[in-house]
């Protein structure tokens, strides 16, 4: 028997360098839904950030600041794809799809638990998705040419809470807009003021295909103008209890009717719309309106025109959106009077 200490160690290791060399070739086995794991934990990291974003409108950490819309879904990417790169490494490709799913699950939960309403979730998966699939490439760059991805991640989860507490110090950008549709109604003037003034009973089915209505904005019941001690005044009622005035500042007969919006603090009850986009709020609000009636032959040319203000980090976003959403309601509002007006006219 040899008694070389080296034969003996090199008789015990081979053994040792067999069984590792047995456990690289044997397949990997993986949790159930391992390829989900990433999804979900960065939805839950997202949400998180989410709660701790509870202020009140115009205060600290408010979900309408920039530093969370901008950085809450670039931090559910990047956890998202620092959780993937843990398990194996990932394709370019999956940096940027895999942050959109996740951020859509992100604004899912946020409905779940009831901290978010259905017309801010619908318009911000957009801009969401986007801003996560660029948190998930920066992540993802940070995984492939450094060590150091946990304290990057670390950085991610931090800067919306630093920002958070100390952007409401900065003064919001104001932006004022406006839009304009013209459709014809085969129609006298006389019928299209009328309906004008005196809009009762409106259906849902007569208004409900616009998309404002579609993502959850109460459908209007009701304008009738009135005569008061400071001048004429339309008085408008929307479901869910919504109501408001409609001051008007200019009043030519059969030819053109202009207002202001004007808001009580009662105008939209609890739950009617989200905080976030309380018409007359800190960030959103109608400026002003006029209905134009041109005679034209066989009938009335009407025009409307809307004005509003929004003032958030996000102009160049919500601003398009805004756009879209009152351009689509405007159209579908003429519909409306066109129905009305040559449904009358034609019984007349």
């Amino acid at each position: 028997m040899s008694t070389d200490p080296t034969e003996t160690s090199l008789g015990e290791l081979a053994p040792i360098e067999a069984d590792a060399t047995q456990m690289r070739d044997m397949p990997v086995r993986r949790m159930p839904f391992a390829w989900f794991w990433p999804l979900i934990v960065g939805a839950a990291a997202a949400l998180v950030l989410r709660i701790a974003f509870s202020g009140l409108p115009g205060q600290r950490f408010s979900a309408m600041l920039g530093s969370f819309i901008y950085l809450a879904p670039a931090v559910c990417g990047a956890v998202t794809v620092y959780m993937a790169e843990r398990i194996e490494r990932r394709s370019w490709g999956y940096y940027i799809w895999a942050p959109w799913v996740s951020t859509a699950l992100f604004v899912v939960g946020t409905l779940l638990v009831f901290i978010e309403g259905m017309i801010c979730a619908v318009v911000i998966v957009p801009l969401f998705g986007v801003m996560g699939s660029l948190g998930g490439l920066a992540m993802g760059i940070v995984c492939r040419i450094t060590h150091w991805p946990k304290p990057a991640l670390y950085g991610f989860a931090v800067l919306p809470l630093a920002l958070g507490a100390v952007e409401p110090h900065w003064p919001n950008p104001e932006q004022i807009s406006n839009t304009s549709r013209t459709l014809f109604i085969a129609a006298p003037a006389e019928r299209v003021w009328h309906e004008l003034n005196d809009a009762r009973d409106i259906r849902p089915s007569e208004v409900g295909d616009a998309w404002a209505y579609r993502i959850g904005v109460p459908m209007p019941v009701g304008a009738l103008t009135e005569d008061t001690a400071e001048g004429r005044v339309r008085k408008v009622q929307w479901q869910k209890d919504v109501h408001f005035e409609e001051v008007i500042t200019e009043w030519q007969p059969l030819q053109r009717v202009s207002w202001r919006y004007r808001f009580s603090p009662d105008s939209f009850p609890a739950g009617a719309l989200d905080d976030h986009v309380v018409i007359g709020g800190h960030y959103f609000d109608l400026r002003d309106s006029s209905y134009t009636l041109t005679p034209r032959e066989g009938g009335t040319e009407l025009r409307i025109d809307v004005s509003w203000r929004v003032s958030t980090r996000f102009n160049w976003y919500a601003d398009r959106v805004a756009q879209f959403l009152l351009g689509d309601f405007s159209e579908h509002i003429l519909r409306f009077y066109k129905a009305r007006s040559e449904t009358a006219a034609a019984a007349a």
